[in-house]
């Protein structure tokens, strides 16, 4: 009987979900005021996973989009980082925002219970700037993205195709990485719960 194994699988999401979009309307990130770095076109982007969790009998994690650009000679870059619930709302809210070409807003609402746990942070204007709203809105060949910190005002942090090709690639991605990211969700689950019963019992339910 082999032991039980108490670390996590590779979830390579940076791999799998890897999306150029240099065939696609010209895009550009860091277009805030206060931005940290100048505006630059967006030659890829990808989701990654930056880590897991378990606390307080909850499992979750962090995920990020990234983005690499000829300008900064492909260094990878962090747009946003996000929770696990954040992933569907977001990719709904750009469909109908493509699809509708009506503004969309997204609340980012906040578990009273969870004080000190973030849902969505942006890295355009900060190390790390939580954020209560995301607002989407469409335009001829784009979508921008902005979003607005808790009594502050809304800045604008990045453009996204409004192809139909890129939404299916998008759309696909966010799925295949919505999956992986709930199964490593359910293994973190169930490795916290070998490791409070102990070894023993552990090898004995295998």
């Amino acid at each position: 009987m082999f032991d039980p194994p108490y670390a996590l699988s590779d979830c390579n999401l940076e791999a799998t979900t890897s999306l150029s979009l240099k065939r696609e309307p010209a895009c550009f990130a860091f277009l805030s005021a206060r931005a940290v770095s100048p505006p630059q076109p967006i030659d890829a982007l990808n989701l990654d996973l930056a880590s897991v969790d378990h606390y307080a009998g909850r499992a979750s994690l962090w995920a990020t989009l990234d983005i690499r650009s000829g300008a900064s000679n492909d260094q990878p870059a962090s747009l946003l980082g996000f929770d696990e619930t954040f992933l569907r709302p977001f990719t709904r809210a750009l469909i109908a925002c493509a699809a509708s070409r009506t503004p969309y807003r997204m609340t980012i609402l906040h578990d009273p219970n969870e004080r000190g746990h973030q849902r969505v942070v942006e890295y355009v204007t900060g190390p790390g700037v939580p954020l209560a709203e995301i607002l989407l809105t469409p335009q001829d060949n784009i979508i921008a993205i902005s979003g607005r910190a808790a009594g502050q005002e809304e800045e604008a942090f990045f453009q996204l195709p409004r192809s139909d090709s890129f939404m299916r690639a998008f759309v696909k991605m966010s799925c295949q990485a919505d999956q992986a990211l709930q199964a490593t969700l359910t293994q973190s689950e169930r490795l916290a719960r070998i490791k409070d019963k102990g070894a023993p019992e552990a090898q004995g339910a295998a």
